[in-house]
């Protein structure tokens, strides 16, 4: 088995960028145990980390929007942002294109994704890094979800991607890591910024620990874009996760944080 670890996490750009404007405390705990989180990550000692994230218009729009991109390229650039507004330098980060092109080939065997040689890095994956690999000193292999231009990619295909990815993974003799980034419910970019369904995001997390399959999959776009926000649309990312470590989940940390604009999750999936 290739596929060493597995995990889920915010990726709000307030959580780098405005963390000098929340509350101390709150800040702190959360930063631990995202810390944490990256900590128990390095502890299995992945050749490579597969970051499966929603960015946000920086690469894709909508004259060529694929539902699924993986990167394919032996380094990447980010973040995208004004690093004084992120909170986060620019930097290179190492990848590895023949890896990628292994995973690649195996994934399209069922799925269809598109793949890219040139990626700039943006805080969806930017600010998850900045936790789970600081001294990005281990190869990253981005893949993207696209959550952001309807027509989206049907839920149930998000759980078939990750069925592919995690069958790629078993297929490679490296030690393969996966995260996915995203929501859970929030507003951005709106004039409700900052505003959180608490009880929408504990219900999905009970359902994402237990991975209930059924249950993940029962949400509409309509009924999550009311209940969630446009940034609810991002736990395919959360399911792709799910169907691939095909574990129960732990949640490690869980609290709305309004001046990041999301409740801040950190949980961890074990890999069965």
């Amino acid at each position: 088995m290739s596929l060493v670890f597995a995990g889920v996490c915010s990726h709000a750009p307030g959580i780098t960028g405005r963390a000098h404007l929340a509350d101390p405390a709150v800040k702190d705990e959360f930063h631990a145990q995202f810390h944490r989180f990256g900590e128990a990550l390095r502890a299995t000692k992945p050749d490579a980390v597969i970051i499966v994230a929603a960015e946000h218009f920086a690469n894709f729009f909508m004259n060529n929007m694929p539902a699924y991109a993986i990167g394919m390229a032996d380094h990447y650039e980010g973040p995208i942002e004004d690093p004084q507004w992120l909170g986060i330098q620019k930097t290179r980060v190492p990848g590895n294109a023949a890896l990628s092109q292994r995973l690649i080939r195996e994934v399209m065997q069922t799925v269809d994704v598109a793949y890219a040689e040139e990626w700039k890095f943006d805080h969806g994956i930017m600010v998850p890094l900045n936790f789970l690999t600081p001294k990005y000193d281990t190869t990253i292999i981005p893949v993207n979800i696209n959550c952001q231009g309807p027509p989206l990619t049907p839920l149930h295909r998000a759980w078939a991607f990750g069925e592919a990815l995690r069958r790629a993974c078993d297929q490679a003799p490296e030690r393969i890591a996966l995260v996915g980034t995203g929501g859970i419910s929030h507003w951005p970019c709106t004039p409700d910024s900052g505003k959180v369904n608490e009880a929408w995001d504990r219900d999905f997390l009970d359902r994402w620990c237990r991975n209930d399959r059924a249950a993940m999959l029962d949400y509409t776009d309509e009924a999550t874009y009311r209940e969630a926000g446009q940034g609810g649309f991002e736990i395919r990312t959360f399911i792709t996760v799910a169907a691939a470590a095909r574990g129960r989940g732990e949640v490690l940390h869980f609290k709305p944080i309004p001046i990041f604009a999301v409740s801040c999750t950190a949980a961890t999936m074990s890999v069965e």
